[in-house]
């Protein structure tokens, strides 16, 4: 068990904003929490993360309480830019956490590079764009390889380029074992990274993991079509070809095997996209109808 969440609640004066949100998570995915805005889902993560304190249940992380300290080494949340300092680079911010958990200048800039940041390291961090802030927001959270990560609105401020490498490296993260809970607004963008989407509103969950039901299918682009195609038909695998990517569901092919016959061919692959087809209209039936909107 990766998370437990059991029976959160929390009110705010008279204003219920948790109502008994239940939910488990037993294995690396990647999962996203969807609402309208005031659904909770801030709420809830600051709870999960213990930065609030819920007024009934509990959360368990890694089989133990989120109030263990000995947990935080294996968690990192990712909040918004306002934990960020203007007159700081982007590096003194890693070079923080870095002298806090004993993590290494080397394993600081190679994570830095992952995300795509290190052009910019030694900027002041007021010099930054909103997804620049993002971009470190993001490394400071991947630093200390956690097990669980929690993201609030990790792709906000992203332009095109930057949301397929944050994408894909989600997507790699969990390959490792990394178990992702992240809410966002970006519907889109959600359906290429997971098929496990908890929806939220009015301080309760509505359905939980609603996109299993779904069809999921996996676009993969791959720096050599041709030879991929040979290896694909060589190999027996059912993958279709559709603009330039090969398009599959996991049951035709597991997405790991698919990866693993590139690497065994010395095919690079170039981007990744997993998208689950009727989740905006999932969403628009939950919400819309009633009049609640993101």
């Amino acid at each position: 068990m990766i998370l437990s969440v059991d029976g959160i609640h929390k009110t705010y004066g008279k204003d219920k904003v948790l109502k008994g949100i239940t939910f488990q998570i037993d294995e690396p995915k990647i999962v996203a929490l969807v609402g309208p805005n005031g659904a909770g889902k801030s709420t809830l993560l600051n709870i999960i993360a213990n930065l609030q304190q819920a007024d009934q249940g509990k959360v368990t992380i890694l089989h133990k309480s989120n109030q263990d300290h000995s947990i935080f080494k294996e968690i990192s949340f990712m909040q918004d830019n306002s934990v960020l300092y203007d007159y700081l680079t982007g590096y003194d911010h890693l070079q923080f956490i870095g002298d806090m958990q004993g993590i290494s200048k080397k394993r600081l800039l190679l994570t830095a590079k992952r995300v795509g940041m290190d052009a910019y390291l030694n900027k002041k961090v007021g010099k930054y764009s909103l997804g620049m802030k993002q971009h470190l927001l993001l490394t400071m959270a991947l630093v200390n390889e956690p097990k669980l990560l929690i993201l609030d609105e990790p792709l906000n401020g992203l332009d095109p380029t930057s949301s397929i490498r944050v994408r894909n490296l989600f997507l790699e993260e969990q390959q490792k074992g990394t178990c992702i809970l992240l809410s966002s607004h970006n519907l889109s963008e959600i359906d290429r990274v997971t098929s496990h989407i908890l929806f939220m509103k009015g301080g309760e969950l509505i359905e939980e993991n609603i996109a299993l039901y779904e069809k999921v299918f996996y676009h993969v682009l791959v720096d050599d079509q041709g030879r991929a195609a040979i290896v694909l038909k060589e190999n027996e695998t059912n993958v279709s070809y559709d603009e330039e990517k090969f398009v599959f569901t996991t049951e035709e092919c597991p997405l790991p095997s698919f990866i693993r016959l590139m690497e065994e061919n010395n095919i690079s692959i170039l981007d990744v996209e997993k998208k689950v087809h009727g989740s905006e209209e999932r969403y628009q039936r939950i919400y819309m109808e009633n009049g609640a909107g993101l």
